[in-house]
C-alpha cells in the first residue's frame, strides 16, 4: 500500500498491527512537523527489514526505514520524527556538534557517572567521555543498568535516557521530545540543545 506524507511517499510492505492506522500516522506527521524539516527525506518504507538489526527505525539514502511491528500510531509517529533529526544532520551537523553543545553533552554523561557509580554500576570511566555511538557503552546503559531504573535515577538529566547513549542521540532524543512532548521540557532539561533545535526551525523556516 502507498500513502503520502506531503508529498513524501510511503510504502507498507507487510501487515502492521490492528492498533496501527497508516493514513492517520501520516497525517499526524504533518501535524507536529514542518515539511521544511523533511527535505532529505525522499521515501518511508514501514515493514520487515533485516538491515534494522534489531532497531526499530533507520535512516540511510534519503529514506526513512520503520519496523511494522510497532503496536501503535505512536510508536511509529516517535520512530519517524527521531529519524527525520537524523536526517538533519547531513545539513546542520556543523552547526550541531559545536563546542558548546558537546560540552553540554558530556557534562550530562560526567553527571551520570556519578549517579551510576554511586548506585554500585561500574565500566570503565573512559567510555563516559566517548561522544561517539559505543556498542559496549549502550549495552552497558540498556542491558546492565536497564532503561527503567536509569529514567528513574536521570529525572531532568536528559530528555529521556536513551539521549545518554551518544552525541547523535542525545540531539535525535531531545529532537523528538521537543516536538512530541513540547519544547518547554527540552528547553528545561538541555538549553543548548534547545537552541540548536531553535536554529534548524528558523533556518529552514
Amino acid at each position: 500500500m502507498e500513502y503520502y506524507i506531503y508529498n513524501i511517499p510511503v510504502f507498507v510492505l507487510s501487515t502492521t498491527p490492528p492498533g496501527v492506522d497508516i493514513p492517520v500516522f501520516c497525517q499526524e506527521v504533518e501535524e507536529v512537523l514542518p515539511l521544511n524539516l523533511l527535505r532529505n527525506v525522499e521515501v518511508v518504507y514501514i515493514g520487515k527489514f533485516k538491515e534494522l538489526e534489531g532497531r526499530n527505525a533507520a535512516y540511510a539514502n534519503s529514506a526513512i526505514y520503520i519496523t511494522g511491528d510497532e503496536p501503535t500510531n505512536f510508536d511509529i509517529l516517535e520512530n519517524f520524527v527521531h529519524e527525520v533529526a537524523h536526517s538533519l544532520e547531513q545539513a546542520h551537523g556543523w552547526e550541531i556538534y559545536d563546542d558548546e553543545y558537546l560540552q553540554e553533552f558530556l557534562g550530562k554523561r560526567r553527571r551520570l557517572r556519578d549517579i551510576l557509580e554511586a548506585e554500585g554500576f561500574d565500566i570503565n570511566p573512559l567510555l563516559y567521555d566517548f561522544t561517539e555511538y559505543n556498542k559496549k557503552f549502550d549495552e552497558f546503559l540498556s542491558n546492565v543498568v536497564g532503561y527503567p531504573m536509569l529514567l528513574n535515577l536521570t529525572m531532568g538529566l536528559f530528555a529521556s535516557p536513551y539521549g545518554a547513549t551518544s552525541a547523535q542521540e542525545y540531539f535525535a532524543n531531545g529532537f523528538e521530545k521537543f516536538f512530541l512532548d513540547g519544547p518547554g521540557m527540552v528547553k528545561a532539561v538541555s538549553p543548548v540543545l534547545y537552541q540548536k533545535i531553535d536554529n534548524i526551525l528558523n533556518d529552514d523556516a
